[in-house]
């Protein structure tokens, strides 16, 4: 497509810039919000969690189709579709605000959301040029990096003036501006005009939402039940037929030999680790912060708030430390780091204070931001012009099953480990408040609460308890962050590695002679806007 004015590129970034924020933000902005929304409607606990979840759920398992649609039929068209869907299913909770409507309505949204995180980095990467390119990527993966934190101090903040539902006046609002501008900016259209990949759509739906809701429901109920067995297994079974439908497609949705590609595969696996470790990580800090530390729900949430300076501060200069010292040490040390950061933060007791989590948290951060930028710009370098929205569905994709994997191995543990060591506390706990104390921190602080002094010492030990699981998570986050890295030492590529993508046509790895079929050369058509 024509290239674009300084002016106009600036304006792109900055439209692609709050569109990705606002809908990774939405991922975790519920999650202070949950006591206020179990009290004011009446939902249980699987409904909350599902009221939360089904975002992610819709997000993960049509991101790929989503970003194969913009390269077919436009990616601003279809950034535009999701931010009207996102925008009305954001709206509606006002007046639909039952836990069955909130469930559906944030579905929806997620299903908005699938169409416009792809949409929005392939219009970067096919509207800047190649010298320009690493910088708009940097500055998209750093505010898709902060989105997380941004919309927990958001929630908390809405929530300290503002009932929950403020949250969804947010949302709506700051759509229907991005809806707005989207209209603005130029259309990305590519080449491709084969038949559409309908098979590689369907297993993709349910390889990737298959593993999503398996994970999240079987971290609330239990890995064994039928419903999380059931699910685990079609997806399993839906990887393998979505490898061996886009093997023998024309045209596939997404070629997996792409995947033998040192750079995409390296960035996939980064992008996917980084999220798995912080959103696991999320979600045990908040709870630690509220249940053992006492903050509020703001006080939580700016809490993380340092996190934001070092993941934007150095996604900006990651993509040049990446041109001088190459994909491979840029990946693992940004990882390594992540890990070393949830390794000390696992020694976290009851009477740690703030300071023992900022600076471990600040490590974490500062790995994120070496890593992110660098990782989604392997994956959208290392493929060719014509599926820049494939690629960033990739991306994205891999960001949703992490975050998932990470929720559901952190969950788990905690929730294994609180459920065995708190069988010693029971014997000492009235009948009345035993199941309270049994199932949760929370339940044994709303006992300790109606029980007054003479509970203190059950909340105490369920704190110790709960404390002792919370470690056993963050350890096994980092040593999977560890693990990761070595894991990229072997992987990730040199600095000699050149990617084979867009603004690309050859690699110097031998190994990798032979092009995918079914891709395209790099063309892209439109207008300026």
């Amino acid at each position: 497509m024509p290239e674009l004015t300084a002016g106009r590129r600036r304006w792109l970034l900055f439209v692609n810039m709050v569109a990705v924020s606002l809908v990774v933000a939405t991922m975790s902005a519920l999650y202070t919000s949950l006591p206020d929304i179990a009290v004011a409607i009446g939902a249980s606990q699987a409904e909350l969690t599902w009221i939360v979840d089904s975002y992610t759920l819709a997000l993960a398992g049509l991101v790929l189709t989503a970003g194969a649609l913009g390269d077919r039929f436009g990616r601003r068209a279809t950034l535009i579709v999701g931010l009207a869907l996102f925008t009305l299913s954001s709206i509606l909770p006002l007046w639909l605000d039952s836990p069955l409507w909130l469930i559906i309505l944030r579905a929806l949204a997620g299903v908005g959301a699938a169409f416009v995180m792809p949409s929005t980095l392939s219009l970067l990467t096919a509207s800047f040029p190649p010298e320009r390119r690493g910088s708009a990527v940097g500055v998209w993966a750093g505010f898709a990096g902060i989105g997380g934190i941004v919309g927990l101090i958001g929630s908390g903040l809405m929530l300290h003036v503002w009932s929950w539902k403020s949250i969804f006046v947010v949302n709506s609002v700051i759509g229907l501006l991005v809806l707005a501008a989207a209209f603005t900016i130029g259309e990305s259209v590519a080449s491709r005009h084969g038949r559409p990949d309908v098979l590689g759509a369907v297993f993709s739906a349910l390889a990737v939402g298959g593993v999503v809701f398996g994970l999240i429901e079987g971290a609330q109920t239990s890995f064994s039940e039928p419903v999380v067995v059931v699910a685990l297994v079609v997806s399993a079974v839906s990887v393998v037929a979505f490898v061996l439908v886009e093997l023998r497609a024309s045209d596939p949705l997404l070629d997996v030999r792409y995947f033998r590609r040192r750079g995409f595969s390296t960035g996939s696996i980064s992008v996917g680790l980084q999220f798995l470790v912080i959103f696991g990580f999320f979600m045990l800090i908040v709870q630690y912060l509220q249940l053992v530390r006492g903050y509020d729900a703001l006080g939580a949430s700016m809490s993380l708030a340092p996190m934001v300076v070092p993941v934007l501060l150095l996604s900006l200069i990651a993509p040049w430390l990446t041109t001088l010292v190459g994909l491979r040490v840029v990946s693992v040390v940004g990882i390594g780091a992540i890990g070393a950061g949830m390794i000390l933060l696992s020694r976290l007791t009851v009477d740690s204070g703030y300071w023992d989590i900022l600076w471990p948290m600040c490590i974490a951060a500062v790995g994120m931001g070496l890593a992110t930028a660098p990782a989604t710009s392997a994956i959208v370098s290392d493929i060719p012009g014509d599926e820049q929205g494939v690629g960033a569905a990739v991306n994205d994709a891999m960001r949703e099953v992490g975050a998932a994997i990470g929720i559901a191995i952190s969950g788990s543990i905690l929730a294994g480990r609180y459920a065995a060591d708190i069988v010693d506390v029971l014997p000492g706990v009235p009948e009345a408040g035993r199941q309270a104390v049994e199932n949760s921190l929370a339940g044994a602080v709303e006992f300790g609460a109606a029980a007054g002094p003479a509970a203190q010492p059950v909340v105490d030990a369920a704190t110790e308890v709960f404390v002792g699981g919370l470690s056993d998570s963050l350890m096994a986050l980092g040593l999977v962050a560890v693990g990761a890295a070595v894991a990229l030492l072997f992987i990730a590529p040199g600095r000699g590695y050149v990617p084979r993508g867009a603004g690309s046509t050859e690699s110097t790895e031998p190994t990798e002679s032979t092009e995918p079929t079914g891709s395209t050369e790099a063309t892209e058509s439109g207008t300026s806007g």
